[in-house]
């Protein structure tokens, strides 16, 4: 299981609309289920993207919480363009799949790139949802 620290709005569109590429200039070989964990910033230039600004009002914009879980299933450069209109240029792709979002977000700290939550987040997210889907297919970031 590992976690990753995601801006507001962005974080948002991808736990309450259907935002399912997430862009990082890295990439990673690790593919399984992550924490979604809301940072205590604002990306206020994003307010402007046009996917974003049609669904902004509907999005409720927690910080600095845990506020939802996925699954990593691909990761890619963008090589073909914008694959949704969420892909950003010269950026890498992380596919997400199986987002749920928690009934209650959980205060924390994040960190930078794929971190791995202490088990106490681990137990706190579970008593929400049950089942993490835990199991480590490719455990390198």
């Amino acid at each position: 299981m590992r976690a990753l620290t995601i801006r507001q709005p962005w974080i948002a569109a991808i736990v309450q609309a259907d935002k399912r590429i997430e862009n990082r200039v890295w990439s990673t070989r690790y593919r399984g289920p992550i924490l979604l964990h809301s940072s205590r910033s604002v990306d206020r230039i994003a307010l402007r993207h046009p996917p974003l600004a049609a669904v902004l009002g509907t999005l409720t914009l927690h910080r600095g919480a845990v506020v939802g879980t996925a699954r990593i299933t691909d990761c890619h450069p963008n090589t073909c363009g914008a694959c949704t209109p969420w892909s950003a240029a010269r950026q890498y792709h992380l596919a997400l799949d199986e987002v749920r979002a928690l009934p209650r977000p959980v205060p924390w700290r994040g960190a930078l790139g794929l971190w791995v939550p202490p088990p106490v987040l681990l137990d706190r997210v579970r008593q929400q949802l049950g089942d993490l889907g835990d199991e480590d297919q490719g455990a390198t970031a």
